[in-house]
């Protein structure tokens, strides 16, 4: 269902309102780039600091300019269950293909928890689900049996972004759900190998910065052309660590405005602006890349 270069879009703000006109100019760009899909509101977009009404129109003003030409998968996860159904039937009416859903945080339910919170968001509503593994983040693992569990159960859970980092996770998936799951890496360094063992795409930071290199290393991958996603790859490999110096999104929204100074780098706090070292190391890999 979902496959490809897949931007896990910033939210641009302005004084510290949703500057949509600057977003639609990103949208925009990011379809005549190449993306297969957009996620507007996750981890990313800053999601964590925008009340429900500014979250759910930031994902309405996303569908609107894509205007079907690519999916749409909004942001919708809570550590609350009750939340999180608000939250995937408030993108249902926003008119999102599907809902990117992290398991709850800071709970930190076991196994079983996790499989009954998703049972509930799906009976609850059916638009499709991305699960979103980032025990980084959420300190709550999908183990893989759970996600074998969710994807044999549950029709609408169709698809997975792993940020677990566990390479191997790819074939066990592969395994237990079948080759029409779609595994999504939620780690741009780590695509290549993710796609090399059965991934069909990336839930994308970079591909912010660097669209149509994102596209054309997917396209490459799926292709089997892994001589050309090497070189793409070692190209885009310094950008990778570059966005993560700091703390995400100020490098990507840093490199982002050196690309596009119409699009503002502006955070809401807790987050701040990056460090000089992270914006050199920004600097130095924007330039490597041949984006500057």
């Amino acid at each position: 269902m979902f496959s490809g270069s897949i931007p896990a879009l910033v939210t641009p703000f302005r004084n510290g309102m949703f500057d949509e006109g600057a977003y639609r100019t990103l949208v925009e760009w990011q379809i005549a780039e190449g993306s297969k899909a957009l996620v507007p509101c996750g981890t990313t977009g800053e999601s964590a600091t925008m009340p429900m009404e500014e979250h759910f129109r930031v994902v309405r003003v996303c569908v609107e300019v894509a205007a079907g030409r690519v999916p749409v998968i909004a942001g919708a996860g809570s550590n609350d269950t009750r939340v999180a159904i608000a939250n995937i039937q408030a993108a249902k009416a926003a008119g999102a293909d599907a809902a990117l859903m992290v398991p709850p945080y800071y709970n930190r339910p076991n196994q079983e928890g996790i499989f009954r919170h998703f049972e509930a968001v799906a009976a609850a509503c059916d638009l499709p689900i991305v699960l979103y593994n980032v025990p980084g983040r959420t300190v709550t693992d999908i183990k893989p049996e759970t996600v074998a569990r969710l994807a044999a159960a549950l029709p609408s859970v169709v698809a997975i972004k792993d940020a677990s980092g566990d390479i191997p996770r790819v074939s066990q998936h592969r395994g237990s759900c079948g080759a029409d799951f779609a595994q999504l890496s939620g780690n741009d360094d780590m695509a290549l190998a993710f796609n090399a063992t059965g991934g069909v795409g990336c839930i994308s930071v970079t591909a912010n910065v660097a669209p149509r290199l994102c596209a054309d290393f997917q396209a490459a991958t799926a292709a089997g052309d892994y001589a050309t996603a090497l070189a793409i790859h070692d190209r885009l490999f310094p950008l990778h660590a570059a966005l993560f110096s700091d703390a995400s999104p100020g490098p990507v929204k840093y490199a982002l405005n050196r690309l596009k100074p119409e699009i503002p780098a502006e955070l809401r706090l807790p987050m701040t602006p990056p460090s000089d070292d992270s914006r050199a190391s920004v600097d130095a890999a924007l330039a490597f890349a041949g984006l500057v």
